[in-house]
């Protein structure tokens, strides 16, 4: 499993005046280290992930391959804190030049002119000829699970500002596609397993928010997960065919108090949480029938029983037990609490600013530190174990070999190219590649010389 995460480059200067700096201008000053290191906006890292300057002036981070929820949700918190350095170190240059402009990043999905920017996950699964049904019986499923892992969002429309769950769910506009930009569909198809092409197959899920919740990022993945483990075991998933997609989404993410109903082709009504209630159900009982449940790691058996418990408790409208824990109802709590003492409407300017602040990455502006230290929001992972990702990649998949021929060809200052697949040592007599196929191996006698040779 890997996740990419696009963030929102914006400017606020100190004196409270207009800034006249340009997204462009941020974003080329943001990334003058990394071209100064790598020779370009485009690099990969020690912690075998990947760096970018996305179209749009979006900086995006690609976390390395994962096998462990854990190693996920620290790499993709490590994301938050390489770019945080990048953009402190491009604020310190904004002051030694007397500029009033400082930059910031903010880990959402959705800009001030309604323009989206995603949060896409990646599983890697095998290559069956299937691949299409398969997605499909996955499509209810990833338009429902926003109730458990939506963002919350402060739309503002002509009749008025209101909160809603998710933050993509407006931004989608097709079940199945190949594009990515153009249509932005739930699933994309295209064909880029980055790696051994007859065994394996990547689906490329762009429909989920951006989660500043460790909870919230480890149960989009990890309910995913349990799903495509049933898949890959032959087990056909409840029929639970939409009419209409692109209405349920939009329809499911309008409605806060979670009791609207989306029609089904069989003629059902169900909310989404009765949806997800089918499909946790049928997962819990596969898992069990195997013995996959007592197999698992904590980190994922207490995610699986967080996916029933979660359910229970927003049919009966209990949000307090979720209220350090699901992205949406954090927020709603910290903006409802604001509102209440304040006195405004969801249309306060004051309000979107506290929006933002709950998803900037700083630990200075942003709310995301303070939180987590006072208990207002659960973590999954330690501050060391981020801080051991920000360097180091997980040691159980690819990506160990990775990071490691990374790190020595840079120490060694030698010329070389990377990318999910290839390591190459450039050298005046030619080139040296190791293509590594699996995903899953760690370990290679063919990396190991190329080591030694660097």
């Amino acid at each position: 499993m890997g996740v990419e995460t696009e963030y929102g480059l914006t400017t606020a200067t100190i004196t409270g005046q207009p800034s006249t700096l340009t997204p462009e201008d941020a974003a080329q000053r943001l990334f003058r280290r990394v071209v100064e290191w790598g020779r370009s906006t485009n690099t990969f890292l020690t912690n075998g992930s990947r760096l970018y300057l996305d179209v749009g002036a979006h900086p995006e981070y690609a976390s390395a391959e994962c096998d462990s929820i854990v190693d996920l949700v620290a790499m993709d918190k490590a994301g938050d804190r390489i770019f945080q350095s990048m953009a402190d170190e491009a604020n310190e240059g904004l002051i030694a030049e007397g500029m009033p402009e400082r930059i910031h990043l903010i880990k959402n999905n959705v800009d001030t002119s309604g323009n989206s920017y995603g949060c896409h996950e990646n599983y890697l699964i095998r290559r069956r000829r299937d691949f299409r049904a398969r997605v499909d019986s996955l499509v209810p499923f990833f338009i429902s699970r926003q109730v458990l892992t939506g963002a919350g969002h402060i739309r503002n429309q002509p009749m008025g500002a209101s909160f809603e769950i998710s933050q993509r769910a407006d931004q989608m506009w097709d079940a199945i596609s190949s594009a990515s930009t153009r249509s932005r569909p739930i699933v994309n198809t295209r064909d880029e397993p980055h790696g051994d092409i007859e065994k394996y197959r990547r689906m490329h899920v762009i429909v989920g928010d951006t989660n500043m919740s460790d909870v919230s990022t480890a149960l989009k993945f990890a309910t995913t997960e349990m799903l495509l483990v049933l898949l890959d075991d032959g087990v056909v998933l409840p029929k639970l065919k939409l009419v209409d997609p692109m209405r349920a989404i939009r329809d499911i993410s309008h409605d806060i108090d979670l009791r609207e109903s989306v029609e089904l082709e069989d003629g059902r009504r169900l909310t989404a949480l009765q949806i997800q209630r089918e499909y946790a159900q049928a997962a819990h009982s596969h898992y069990e029938s195997r013995g996959y449940m007592a197999e698992m790691d904590p980190t994922r058996r207490r995610l699986a029983a967080l996916w029933l418990s979660a359910i229970d408790d927003l049919e009966a409208g209990d949000l307090d037990k979720l209220d350090t824990t699901l992205d949406w109802v954090v927020k709603r709590k910290l903006l409802d609490r604001y509102r209440t003492k304040s006195g405004v409407g969801w249309d306060d300017p004051r309000l979107r600013r506290l929006e933002l602040a709950y998803h900037d990455i700083s630990p200075t502006s942003g709310l995301y530190r303070t939180m987590t230290s006072q208990g207002l929001l659960d973590s999954l992972v330690t501050d060391e174990q981020i801080d051991h990702a920000v360097a180091s990649p997980p040691a159980t998949t690819r990506a160990a070999l990775r990071g490691r021929f990374v790190k020595a060809a840079s120490e060694a200052r030698r010329d070389f190219m990377v990318d999910w697949m290839n390591l190459r040592l450039v050298e005046a007599d030619g080139a040296r590649s190791v293509i590594l196929k699996d995903p899953f191996a760690a370990v290679d006698e063919r990396v190991d010389a190329l080591l030694e040779h660097v």
